[in-house]
């Protein structure tokens, strides 16, 4: 039976780094995937130019990869998500809950640095609070590197206990990946493709497969 899921977050490329490979099985599984980016990405840089274009036009290229039912983009200040009321980010996510029916929501983990990420996280939890017969009964938060591990140690550490083996759909992971190449750096930064794919390498040993891609189980609704 085909399920709806919905991917929620804060920049086109973070679906790319946390999500990709695990995109790609529900899609080959026959599955629906909704996209929905809160910022452009790119807004808080000193110069943007023809950045803007540039980061939705890769968006558009990972999800043509990918072969996603459908990709939005919101317009929230970039890297300043903050200083919008919670209850505003919150509305939105909701009114693309209803649209989809999602069963299934991947987003950010609470405790990454970046404060986009913890504020979608949050607009998640709050379009997600438990009523009767609410769809949603999966929620699941990734991890972004240059993000996640970049928290203070102490402060929400990210610890997965949901792994998905990716091995048999790397590829896609990679030229998703490959999509992105303005937002990607050189190694040995902890956003470039090597040092994702050693992850995904590192997550997947710990289950003993070749890739994986790891997460934190939020809820978990089981009929």
């Amino acid at each position: 039976m085909t399920k709806s899921v919905l991917v929620v977050a804060a920049h086109s490329d973070d679906e790319a780094i946390g999500c990709s490979g695990t995109i790609a099985k529900h899609v080959a599984s026959g599955d629906q995937v909704h996209l929905l980016f809160m910022t452009d990405g790119v807004s808080s840089r000193t110069t943007i130019g023809s950045e803007s274009i540039k980061r939705k036009s890769s968006a558009e290229m990972s999800a043509h990869i990918l072969g996603v039912t459908s990709s939005q983009h919101l317009n929230f200040p970039d890297n300043k998500m903050d200083m919008v009321p919670l209850l505003d980010i919150t509305k939105e996510v909701e009114g693309a809950i209803e649209r989809i029916s999602p069963e299934i929501i991947y987003t950010h983990h609470i405790g990454d640095l970046n404060i986009d990420h913890q504020i979608t996280h949050k607009a998640v939890i709050t379009a997600c609070r438990p009523q009767p017969d609410f769809c949603v009964k999966e929620i699941y938060a990734f991890e972004v590197l240059s993000s996640t591990e970049w928290q203070t140690p102490s402060v929400m550490t990210f610890i997965p206990n949901v792994f998905v083996s990716i091995t048999e759909v790397i590829d896609i992971k990679k030229k998703v990946l490959n999509s992105y190449t303005e937002e990607m750096r050189s190694p040995p930064h902890s956003r470039s493709i090597d040092n994702i794919l050693r992850l995904n390498a590192f997550r997947g040993s710990s289950i003993g497969v070749a890739y994986a891609e790891a997460y934190s189980l939020v809820r978990l609704i089981k009929s």
